[in-house]
């Protein structure tokens, strides 16, 4: 119903400034046009502001993964023919 009424509010609004007389050289058309575009653009803005927002976090998730795991990475020292590198391995209990 507040979106409808605003959505209501924002075409009469800008439906007005459409019809009003145009403006003249002594610049008092011109005013009433920028009121007219400040005031329009407040209710368009308060509408999009109080809209609930699209995108909600999901539930979070929890896994058990038991009290030790099966498996773990150890740092191993390897000699590759040249140099004594370091690479990781997957050791399981």
């Amino acid at each position: 119903m507040k979106k409808t009424l605003a959505a209501l509010v924002a075409v009469a609004t800008v439906a007005g400034s459409l019809t009003a007389t145009p403006a003249s050289a002594g610049g008092r058309g011109v005013a009433a046009g920028v009121a007219a575009g400040l005031i329009g653009g407040a209710i368009i803005g308060g509408a999009i502001a109080s809209s609930r927002p699209a995108y909600a976090a999901p539930a979070p998730v929890y896994v058990d993964e038991g009290p030790y795991p099966a498996c773990h990475m150890v740092r191993e020292r390897f000699w590759d023919g040249y140099a004594w590198r370091f690479r990781r391995v997957e050791v399981c209990d």
